[in-house]
C-alpha cells in the first residue's frame, strides 16, 4: 500500500464524524436540503484531512536500485603495491557488476585516521585514479569510515558497503559500528588485505624513573621487538643509547646486539651526578637495512629529572652581548645555576626548556640584527612557535618567566600583540593620549617579481602591523593599475591601527601587487597623507616609511624627496632582486636623501626581521626618559622586595599598561607619568602553574650604574628570580610510569612517603603539553592505596611534557613521553577474525555480507593476477529487500483542508441564483453546439400587441362601470332622500320594460354603436 501513517493512533479522531453529522444536520436545517448536505460533506472532509495530517500521512515508493560504497584503507600499514591494486579492484568490480538500467550508484571513501569522500554516490562512475584526498595515514580508524559511509547513503536505495582493509584498527571500535549498520539494514562485504610476511625490528620503549636523586643509581631498560617467525634467524644490529641535556649529548652505550624473534630486553645501570632534565634516546640500526621494513619505529626516548639547585636561563640580545654580565654573575653568587643564551642560538623544542626553573628575557627584542646587517644570514628572531613554547612552559609546566626592560624590550622591542604579552602582568600598548605620542608608518609594496613575492609581501606586512600600537597610524600603498591605498582611501590612506587592525590584516591577505612603473605618484600620495596627519591635534611624533621594491620604477623627483625631509619622514628601502646598478642606486638614493636605512636582501627569510626592526622605530616613544633620574616608589610589600627600601634612581623605563586583574601586584612605580596605570616599574602575578615578572626599567650594566652599585642589588635580583622559579620541595618517593597504546598514554603514579607508607591525598592535578604546544586534558584519579592513574590522547607523534602536582607541600613532578611512531608499525598480520565477524553480521530483512575471496582462499595482495578470483563476488546482488522511501504529504492535506474549510463557509453564507444559467445555456447552444438562433419579434409589433391588450383591458373595465341594472324592489328597500325635504318628491321615471328575447341583440348593438360614436367624438375633439 503506497499510503502509510507514521502516527496511526490519531486516526481515532475519525470517530467524531458521526457526531459532526448529527449536530450539523440539525443546525443547518435552514439551508435547504442540498446546501445542507454539501456543507456537511465539506466539514467531514476537513476533519478527515486534518486527522491524516496529525497521523503524518506518508507516500511510500519502492525502489529496486542499490548503492555500493567502497571503503579503502590508505593507512601506512598497507604496502604501496596493495593500495594500487585496491583501485584496480574497484574499477573492475564496478565495470563488471554495476547495473545502469536499475539506476545503481557507486561511491568511494578512503580512510586512515580520518575518512574522506573520494567519490560521492553517483549513478555513473569515473574510473578511480590517483587518490586526491588528504589523509593522516599514521592510524587506522575503520569505525570513523563506517560512520562516514552511513551518512552518505541515499534513502531511496538498498545499501551495501565493501571494506578493503587489513583490519588492524588502532582507533575506534569497528565491530560495534558494524552492528549498528546491520540494524539499519546495511550489508557489509569485506575484502581482506594480506600483509606480506617480513622481518621487522622496533624499539618499543625506554623505561627509567621519571624523577631520580642526584648520585642515586637507577636501572635503564630498553625493550625491542623483533617481529618474525619463531624459527627465524636472529637479526643483528647496533643498539645505541644516548643521554641529552641542553646542548650536550653523551653516548652511554653503542653495543652490537642480535634480536631474537619476539621481545628483547636490555638493561643498564646509570648514575647522574649533575642535576638537570635529561632525555634518553635508544636507537637500533640493523646490520642489513633490507631486513627491516620500517625505520620510523627504530627509535624511542624517555625523560628524567635530577633535582638540584635552581637553574636559570638568561636570553640576551646577540647583537649587544655582555650587557647583562653583572646580572648573571649576581645570580651565580646567590647560588643559582645560570645558562646564558644569545638570541641567535635559541631553543628549538619544549623539552629543552625543562631543565630550567626560570627563564629571563634580558632586554632582548623579538627580532634583532647587528649594525652591518645586509643579507649575510645574520639576525635573530623569536618565531611564533618559540614564543608559544615560552608561554606554555610557564602556564602548563610551572616555569618562571621574567622580562627585563631596556630600549628594545616590551612594546618597544616588538613584543606587542604576541602570545608573550598575554603572559605578562602588563600590556605592552598605551591607550592614553596623555602618556605617549603616536607614530605613523607607511608601507609601499612593489616586490611581485621576486620568487613568491606576494607571499613574502603579505608576511612582512602582517609582522609590521603587529608591532604597531593601538594609537599608531598605518597605511599601505600598492600598484594595481593605478597607485592605490589598500585601506582608508576616503581618509587619506593612513588610519589608526587599534580599531582597524583586524581589517588591515584581512585586507593584506587579499593583496595583489602589480608592477609599479614609477615611484613619483605613490610617494606623492603618501607625502600628502603624512601632511594631513600633521594637521591633527595629536599629530604623530615619529613618521616612518618602508619601501620594498626591485628598483625598477623610475626614481622620484628631488622635490618629492625634499617634501619628505620637510615632513620629517625617514624612508627605509629594501631592495630585492634589483635590476642591476641602476635599481640599486635608486633605492639607496631614496634612503640616504631622507635619513633612512638601505637594505639589500637576497634571502627572503630575512625580510620579517627587517620589517619588525623597522616598525619598532614607530614604537620608540614607548621608552620614557626621566631627566633627572628618579627613584621608583614602593607600592606593595611583595616577597620580591622583602627587607629592601630606598631603591636607586632609574634613568628610563618602558611604558606599559597594568592588566585589569586582581591577581596583578604592582610592586614599584615611577613618579612620572602621573597616570598610575602607565607608570609601572615592577609588577608580578601568577600565570597558570607558573609566575611571571615584568621589570620595565633599564638594568643593563653600562646603563644602570645606580642599580649595579646598589648594595642590595644581588639580593634584589636573587629574590626576583627565586620567587618566579618552579615550586621546589620534598618529592617523597614517587614513581611515575607511562605506557603508550592505541593512541593513548597511560600515566601510573605510585606514591610512598619517607617511611615507605602509602600517600593518600586529594585527586592530583596534572597538565600535559603536546607537540603542537597545545594543552592536552589529563585527569588523574586514585584507584588503590598510594596508586593514581590518568590517561590522555597522544595520537600525534612527538614529545608530550607532563607536570604532576601531588598537592600539599610536595614539589611538582615533571616527566615526558615521546611518541615516536604510530601503532601502524606494530601490527604485521591481517586481523582476519575481526573482518570475518563484520562480514557475518546479518542486516535487517537481508542476507549477511560476504568475505570476498573466502571461497577461493584468496585475499588482496600486490599481485594483479589475484583480481579475477576476487571479482566473482557481486556487490550489486539483489539479496536485500527493495528500498522503500517515504515522503510526508501532510502539508498538502493541510492545504487542501484549508481550501475545503473555505468551501464550507461559502456554502453556508452565500446563496447562489440560477437565472444566469438560461442565457449561459443559450450561448453554449449557439457558440458550442452550433444551433440557429430564433429570430426575434420586431419591437414595433410587440408594442402594438401590448397596446392592444392594454386597450382591451381598459374597454372591459369601462363597460363594466357604465352598465347598471336596478333591482326590482329598489323603492321598498331604500326610500328616496328627497322625501325628507318636505316637498313632493320628483317623479321617478318609469322603468322600461325588459326586452323580449328577440330584442336583446338589437339593444346590444344599439349600445355598442353609441359607445363607438362617443369614442369617435372624443378623438375628433383631440384632433381639434
Amino acid at each position: 500500500m503506497p499510503i502509510v501513517f507514521d502516527s496511526p493512533w490519531y486516526l481515532l479522531l475519525l470517530l467524531l464524524l458521526p457526531v459532526i453529522w448529527a449536530t450539523s444536520y440539525r443546525s443547518l436545517a435552514g439551508l435547504g436540503r442540498w446546501r445542507r448536505l454539501v456543507a456537511i460533506g465539506f466539514r467531514s472532509l476537513v476533519l478527515l484531512l486534518l486527522t491524516f495530517a496529525l497521523a503524518d500521512i506518508q507516500y511510500q515508493k519502492r525502489n529496486d536500485s542499490m548503492t555500493v560504497l567502497y571503503l579503502l584503507d590508505q593507512s601506512m600499514s598497507i604496502p604501496e603495491d596493495h593500495r594500487q591494486l585496491m583501485k584496480d579492484f574497484v574499477n573492475e568490480s564496478v565495470a563488471e557488476h554495476l547495473r545502469a538500467e536499475k539506476a545503481d550508484r557507486v561511491g568511494v571513501v578512503v580512510f586512515g585516521r580520518d575518512a574522506e569522500v573520494e567519490t560521492p554516490p553517483l549513478d555513473y562512475f569515473v574510473e578511480l585514479g590517483n587518490i586526491s584526498s588528504l589523509l593522516d595515514p599514521q592510524y587506522t580508524n575503520l569505525e570513523g569510515a563506517l560512520q562516514r559511509a552511513r551518512a552518505l547513503f541515499p534513502e531511496d536505495t538498498a545499501k551495501r558497503i565493501v571494506v578493503v582493509t587489513d583490519g588492524n584498527e588502532n582507533l575506534g571500535d569497528a565491530l560495534s559500528e558494524a552492528r549498528t549498520l546491520a540494524d539499519a539494514g546495511i550489508s557489509i562485504d569485506v575484502l581482506p588485505v594480506q600483509l606480506p610476511p617480513r622481518s621487522e625490528a622496533a624499539v618499543e620503549k625506554v623505561s627509567l624513573p621519571s624523577d631520580v636523586r642526584q648520585g642515586q643509581p637507577f636501572e635503564l631498560r630498553v625493550v625491542l621487538n623483533h617481529d618474525a617467525p619463531e624459527d627465524a634467524a636472529p637479526l643483528p644490529g647496533m643498539l645505541r643509547i644516548v643521554r641529552k641535556t641542553g646542548e650536550r649529548e653523551e653516548i652511554l652505550a653503542e653495543t652490537p646486539v642480535e634480536l631474537n624473534p619476539g621481545k628483547n630486553r636490555f638493561t643498564a645501570t646509570e648514575t647522574i651526578e649533575r642535576p638537570d632534565f635529561y632525555t634518553y634516546e635508544a636507537r637500533f640500526t640493523p646490520a642489513d637495512p633490507t631486513t627491516d621494513t620500517t625505520a620510523q619505529n627504530n627509535i624511542a626516548t624517555a625523560f628524567t629529572h635530577v633535582r638540584g639547585k635552581g637553574h636559570v636561563l638568561v636570553i640576551e640580545d646577540w647583537a649587544e652581548p655582555g650587557q647583562f654580565d653583572y646580572f648573571v654573575d649576581s645570580l651565580r653568587k646567590s647560588g643559582l645555576q645560570v645558562t646564558l643564551q644569545p638570541s641567535n642560538q635559541l631553543f628549538t623544542s619544549l623539552p629543552e626548556l625543562q631543565r630550567y626553573d626560570s627563564i629571563v628575557l634580558a632586554g632582548v627584542p623579538r627580532s634583532s640584527s647587528n649594525a652591518s646587517f645586509e643579507d649575510d644570514g645574520s639576525g635573530a628572531s623569536f618565531t611564533d612557535a618559540q614564543i608559544s613554547m615560552l608561554v606554555r612552559n610557564t602556564e602548563e609546566l610551572g616555569c618562571g618567566l621574567v622580562m627585563l626592560g631596556g630600549p628594545n624590550s616590551f612594546g618597544a622591542g616588538g613584543w606587542a600583540n604576541t602570545e608573550l604579552e598575554k603572559a605578562m602582568p602588563v600590556d605592552f600598548q598605551i591607550k592614553s593620549a596623555k602618556v605617549v605620542p603616536v607614530g605613523a608608518l607607511a608601507l609601499m609594496m612593489h616586490a611581485s617579481e621576486m620568487p613568491r613575492g606576494n607571499y613574502w609581501q603579505k608576511r612582512i606586512s602582517i609582522e609590521a602591523i603587529k608591532v604597531l600600537g593601538a594609537r599608531d597610524y598605518c597605511g599601505m600603498i600598492q600598484w594595481n593599475v593605478t597607485d592605490q591605498w589598500l585601506w582608508g582611501q576616503s581618509k587619506g590612506g593612513m588610519i589608526p591601527v587599534g580599531p582597524n587592525r583586524n581589517m588591515m590584516l584581512a585586507r593584506v591577505d587579499t593583496m595583489t601587487v602589480g608592477d609599479m612603473p614609477a615611484f613619483e605618484g605613490a610617494m606623492k600620495k603618501v607625502a600628502n597623507s603624512f601632511a594631513r596627519l600633521d594637521q591633527l591635534t595629536n599629530k604623530p611624533a615619529v613618521k616612518h616609511m618602508i619601501i620594498i621594491s626591485d628598483g625598477d620604477p623610475s626614481a622620484p623627483s628631488r622635490a618629492t624627496l625634499n617634501q619628505y625631509k620637510q615632513l620629517g619622514v625617514k624612508i627605509t628601502t629594501v631592495a630585492v632582486g634589483s635590476h642591476g646598478t641602476l635599481g640599486t642606486r635608486t633605492m639607496r638614493t631614496i634612503a640616504e636623501a631622507t635619513g633612512g636605512k638601505y637594505y639589500v636582501v637576497r634571502n627572503a627569510n630575512a625580510l620579517p626581521r627587517i620589517y619588525q626592526r623597522e616598525a619598532r622605530r614607530v614604537a620608540r616613544p614607548l621608552v620614557k626618559d626621566l631627566d633627572p633620574p628618579q627613584a621608583p616608589v614602593l607600592t606593595s610589600p611583595h616577597e620580591i622586595v622583602r627587607g629592601m627600601e630606598g631603591f636607586p634612581a632609574i634613568k628610563s623605563f618602558v611604558l606599559t599598561t597594568v592588566k585589569d586583574s586582581a591577581l596583578v601586584e604592582v610592586i614599584l612605580r615611577s613618579p612620572q607619568p602621573p597616570i598610575e596605570a602607565n607608570s609601572t616599574v615592577m609588577a608580578a602575578w601568577p600565570y597558570g602553574l607558573g609566575k611571571t615578572v615584568a621589570f620595565t626599567a633599564d638594568i643593563r650594566d653600562n646603563y644602570a650604574a645606580n642599580w649595579t652599585s646598589w648594595d642590595r642589588y644581588e639580593q634584589f635580583v636573587s629574590q626576583m628570580i627565586r620567587w618566579s622559579m618552579r615550586p621546589t620541595g620534598d618529592t617523597g618517593n614517587y614513581t611515575v610510569a607511562t605506557t603508550v597504546e592505541n593512541g593513548k598514554t597511560r600515566v601510573v603514579i605510585d606514591a610512598l612517603d619517607k617511611d615507605e607508607q602509602f600517600i593518600n591525598v586529594a585527586p592530583m592535578g596534572a597538565t600535559v603539553v603536546g607537540p603542537d604546544m597545545q594543552p592536552v586534558p589529563l585527569s588523574i584519579e586514585q584507584v588503590a592505596p598510594g596508586r593514581y592513574v590518568g590517561e590522555f590522547d597522544s595520537m600525534t607523534p612527538g614529545s608530550y611534557m607532563v607536570s604532576i602536582l601531588p598537592g600539599g607541600n610536595q614539589a611538582m613532578i615533571r616527566t615526558g613521553v615521546n611518541v615516536g611512531y604510530s601503532e601502524e608499525f606494530r601490527d604485521r598480520e591481517t586481523n582476519l577474525p575481526l573482518l570475518e565477524s563484520i562480514a557475518k553480521l546479518k542486516p535487517e530483512r537481508g542476507e549477511p555480507g560476504v568475505l570476498v575471496g573466502a571461497d577461493q582462499n584468496a585475499m588482496l595482495t600486490g599481485n594483479p593476477n589475484i583480481l579475477p578470483e576476487l571479482l566473482s563476488a557481486d556487490p550489486y546482488r539483489r539479496d536485500m529487500p527493495a528500498a522503500v522511501s517515504s515522503q510526508s504529504v501532510w502539508p498538502w492535506t493541510v492545504l487542501l483542508a484549508s481550501c475545503l474549510f473555505f468551501g464550507d463557509v461559502f456554502i453556508r453564507r452565500v446563496q447562489i441564483g440560477f437565472e444566469w444559467l438560461q442565457p449561459a445555456w443559450a450561448w453554449v447552444q449557439e457558440n458550442v453546439m452550433g444551433r440557429e438562433r430564433e429570430v426575434a419579434v420586431p419591437a414595433t409589433m410587440s408594442r402594438l400587441q401590448s397596446r392592444k391588450a392594454e386597450v382591451q383591458k381598459q374597454y372591459e373595465n369601462t363597460r363594466a362601470e357604465t352598465r347598471f341594472e336596478a333591482p326590482e324592489d329598489a323603492d321598498e328597500l331604500e326610500p328616496s332622500p328627497l322625501k325628507s325635504l318636505g316637498g313632493a318628491a320628483p317623479e321617478r321615471p318609469k322603468q322600461a320594460a325588459r326586452p323580449k328575447v328577440g330584442e336583446t341583440d338589437k339593444e346590444a348593438e344599439s349600445y355598442t354603436s353609441r359607445l363607438l360614436k362617443a369614442k369617435k367624438d372624443v378623438w375628433k375633439d383631440k384632433d381639434k
